[in-house]
């Protein structure tokens, strides 16, 4: 059965997107869905360094994890190959080898719930993956749905808000957004943002991560992890199934 790619993208750098990456994708498996995680372009890390996919990987307990390109310093994917004197990446040269990661899936076609393909992003959604390519073409090119990791305090409304927008704008199904980095006792911004996104959006809150839920241990990380999505998170990601009816806050951040 091939997987069905799901792009998460974040309203920009340090948005706490990896650790999100990782909640879903323990999230899936906890529902009995196989999931694999994908890392287009990671930059900054040398060779034989565990990425993003990795990492979520190791929280999550994946198994199937696929870094297309790497990157030596710590730069947008484009300029970073500038700098490095490196060739740009092509959109057929990350989606050839996202498609064929797809199709490859280990669920049989006996499974009962389609697998998905997590694919992080890099930074926000118009980030240059190579000369002309963002992460916005790329979700076009594999027509995926997108979940959007966001801030939780002051300005995240609007930097939500574009998001979501450019994401509708392109055709695309924005599948909800989730709080990277939920804090542990929540100002007045961080109370009324959580009510807020959803009404301006019109995209569910799927779920809220606990600052600092990437220190867990993996055990620690896989069973808490349901319980910081709403019931019913990823059905919106699924193929032919509308969006959630789910209530827009999770009742707990455990």
């Amino acid at each position: 059965m091939t997987a069905a790619p799901v792009v998460v993208t974040g309203t920009g750098t340090d948005v706490g997107k990896t650790v999100a990456t990782a909640a879903l994708a323990a999230l899936a498996r906890s529902t009995g869905r196989d999931a694999g995680l994908c890392k287009p372009v990671q930059t900054g890390l040398a060779p034989g360094v565990p990425g993003d996919a990795h990492e979520a990987a190791r929280l999550s307990g994946v198994g199937r994890v696929l870094e297309v390109r790497r990157l030596p310093d710590p730069l947008a994917p484009e300029t970073a190959a500038r700098v490095a004197g490196l060739p740009q990446s092509t959109l057929g040269d990350l989606v050839r080898p996202i498609r064929r990661w797809l199709a490859t899936s280990d669920a049989g076609e006996s499974a009962t719930a389609p697998p998905l393909g997590l694919i992080e992003g890099a930074g926000g959604l118009l980030v240059r993956l190579g000369t002309g390519v963002t992460v916005l073409d790329l979700a076009v090119a594999l027509d995926a749905p997108v979940i959007v990791v966001a801030r939780a305090g002051l300005g995240t409304l609007s930097d939500t808000e574009l998001t979501v927008r450019a994401i509708e704008s392109a055709g695309l199904w924005c599948a909800g957004i989730v709080v990277g980095s939920w804090p542990a006792d929540p100002g007045l911004a961080e109370r009324c943002n959580v009510v807020e996104l959803p009404r301006l959006n019109g995209v569910p809150v799927l779920g809220r991560v606990p600052e600092g839920a990437g220190a867990l241990t993996p055990a620690a990380f896989v069973r808490r992890a349901p319980g910081w999505f709403v019931d019913g998170a990823l059905d919106a990601a699924l193929p032919s199934r509308g969006p959630t009816t789910s209530a827009c806050v999770p009742t707990t951040t455990r």
